[in-house]
């Protein structure tokens, strides 16, 4: 049983590793298993003062913050990120929404009952920048009744409403906060309904991009609901409600009860079975919450690294850099070191050396100089993936601080040959 997992890790190292750098490497595959081990530092956001104290192994605040702009292109906590808010804005809100249409085969909802305000056929952009500053509060009011309301039509309707009055505006975010909605929109994230669920979250989503909203939510506690909703929404509701931990990630004590409370594995099953805008929001949330230490542990644990590897070796996909940028934050900790080496990344890395994007190179240097500036058995495994050539190449084109890892590595790399030549008898 041992030898065929043996064999199975062996394969799946072999296949992420393809490339010129494989054939010249290729005399050293029997023993390539025994080459890992051992010891980039925290997170990205934390690396600058984390490492301030090793010379070999700092990474500067400004490169740290180049380096998590990678992640700024999509999923920038923006409101209704999954783009379906402005296809919700163009057809009557009786409608469902498009992904979650026949989900499991359940039946269309029931048409909204007549209640003026939330019967409205349209409710468009249009019809939110015209409702007056006099009205906004009263219009708000109808909503947060509805929440009450025994009628699940009437709760979805005033759902999908508060939804797209929280879409652009930060006055309506805050007048619907402290209208009470956010207290009756949490438990809708439970609902059965899908159409239910996915307009609650995304409110919440819309509603958590104000600073004041984020403990409003956490405090109703809608925390462990968005795990839920993570673990068994629609695929649209998952990535709202990833996105949606994403944003109260961004205050800090947030992070380590997010984690605590279960959001890590089902990011890891987002990253793994997700649609590529799934993933993508997977990617961006882990980023986030993996500044705390005990999330780098949980996301290893949960077997973030593999996946994360496999997407380094998707070049052209358009997230090698950005799941580079998350194995950067794991590689702090000494488990997440030796998963990345175990499942094939310092090949995966040498590879985007190779092949990859110039921002992409970049990327792929900076985490290998972390996983190899303390690591001899790290830097024996790198030559043995033929990372000298590449390295060699980047050291005399590329950008100047891409320049200046890889000429730092390559010394690390002398500097191991020639204790290794010293010891030999």
């Amino acid at each position: 049983m041992v030898s065929a997992e043996k064999d199975s890790n062996e394969t799946h190292r072999t296949i992420i590793g393809k490339s010129m750098r494989t054939v010249r490497s290729k005399i050293f595959q029997h023993d390539h298993a025994t080459c890992v081990s051992d010891n980039l530092t925290g997170s990205l956001m934390e690396l600058a003062s984390r490492n301030n104290k090793s010379v070999k192994s700092s990474i500067t605040e400004e490169q740290l913050l180049e380096l998590s702009q990678a992640l700024s292109d999509f999923s920038a906590c923006s409101s209704d990120i999954s783009g379906e808010l402005q296809r919700l804005a163009t057809v009557s809100s009786s409608q469902p929404p498009a992904a979650a249409a026949d989900i499991h085969g359940q039946p269309q909802p029931e048409p909204e009952p007549c209640l003026g305000f939330l019967q409205r056929e349209s409710f468009s952009t249009e019809i939110i920048e015209s409702i007056s500053p006099e009205d906004l509060q009263p219009t708000v009011k109808i909503c947060v009744d509805g929440l009450l309301s025994p009628s699940l039509a009437v709760k979805r309707s005033a759902a999908a409403k508060l939804r797209l009055l929280a879409k652009n505006r930060a006055d309506n975010r805050a007048l619907i906060g402290e209208s009470g909605a956010v207290a009756a929109l949490v438990p809708l994230l439970r609902c059965s309904d899908p159409w239910t669920q996915e307009h609650a979250v995304t409110a919440l989503l819309n509603l958590s991009l104000l600073e004041e909203n984020k403990a409003l939510i956490t405090n109703a506690g809608a925390v462990k609901s968005l795990i839920y909703v993570l673990k068994r929404g629609t695929e649209t509701s998952k990535q709202n409600a990833a996105c949606a931990l994403m944003s109260l990630a961004l205050v800090e004590e947030n992070k380590r009860s997010i984690g605590t409370c279960g959001a890590i594995p089902p990011l890891v099953a987002l990253l793994l079975g997700g649609s590529q805008r799934g993933k993508k929001d997977a990617l961006t949330t882990l980023y986030k919450l993996c500044s705390v230490r005990q999330n780098k542990e949980r996301a290893v644990s949960a077997g973030a690294v593999r996946p994360l590897v496999e997407l380094v070796a998707e070049q052209g996909s358009g997230m090698a850099e950005k799941a580079m940028v998350v194995l950067n934050s794991l590689a702090g900790i000494e488990e997440g070191k030796e998963a990345i080496v175990e499942e094939g990344g310092i090949a995966a890395l040498v590879e985007a050396i190779e092949v990859g994007s110039v921002k992409g190179k970049e990327f792929a240097v900076l985490t290998l100089y972390q996983l190899c500036a303390e690591t001899v058995t790290n830097r024996a495994l790198l030559v043995r993936e033929g990372g000298i050539p590449p390295l060699v190449a980047l050291s005399q084109s590329s950008p100047v601080r891409a320049k200046l890892k890889a000429e730092t590595l390559l010394g690390y790399l002398r500097e191991s040959r020639h204790e290794a030549s010293c010891s030999s008898p």
